[in-house]
């Protein structure tokens, strides 16, 4: 049975962090739905307009899935830490131990959702003081960070490491090397 991927595409999400790991997964064989607030074109951080495949509340029912991902942007992170849906999905994926991908300032929103507290994580730079705020989360300076079912990325320059580690996560090394090797990554 194929793997199943929900990235979340909300308004001012980094382009890029969502069309690299969703190209790394789909190359890998896992199932990708694309979901956002509705099925309305969505404006990125820098202007793109990208149509999600689902809204998420339709998407929400037809989990569960193997990885929820979330991208940032500047301000990518207000539009996903205000939705609800949002909220329910993460709450829902971290109860059943399944993995949580989070790049760049999206780790904002998965705090301000309230959870994965008490683990390892990173963030865009500029993110960290807010993530670090309360001491909700170990922080580290890693470009990619792995704790159990929790993979963060700083950002842009490291989207495709990342969306690798997610592929290797909830697949293998041997598909994920494939994978790197097709897109001319180092792995």
């Amino acid at each position: 049975m194929a793997k199943r991927a929900l990235v979340l595409l909300y308004p001012q999400n980094e382009e890029n962090e969502i069309a690299i790991p969703v190209a790394i997964l789909r190359r890998g064989g896992v199932e990708v739905t694309i979901a956002g607030p509705s099925k309305e074109p969505v404006v990125g951080s820098r202007g793109m307009l990208t149509v999600p495949e689902a809204a998420l509340c339709d998407a929400m029912k037809k989990g569960p899935y193997d990885v929820v991902l979330l991208a940032g942007g500047r301000y990518g992170w207000q539009s996903l830490s205000a939705d609800k849906d949002v909220g329910t999905v993460l709450r829902e994926q971290e109860k059943a131990g399944r993995l949580i991908a989070a790049i760049c300032t999206s780790p904002i929103a998965m705090k301000a959702h309230g959870i994965m507290f008490g683990r390892r994580l990173t963030s865009y730079p500029t993110a960290e003081s807010m993530v670090r705020e309360g001491d909700k989360y170990i922080y580290k300076h890693d470009d990619v960070v792995v704790d159990g079912n929790l993979i963060t990325s700083k950002g842009n320059y490291t989207t495709f490491h990342f969306g690798l580690r997610v592929l290797e996560y909830i697949t293998d090394s041997a598909t994920t090397a494939e994978v790197a090797t097709e897109m001319l990554v180092a792995h």
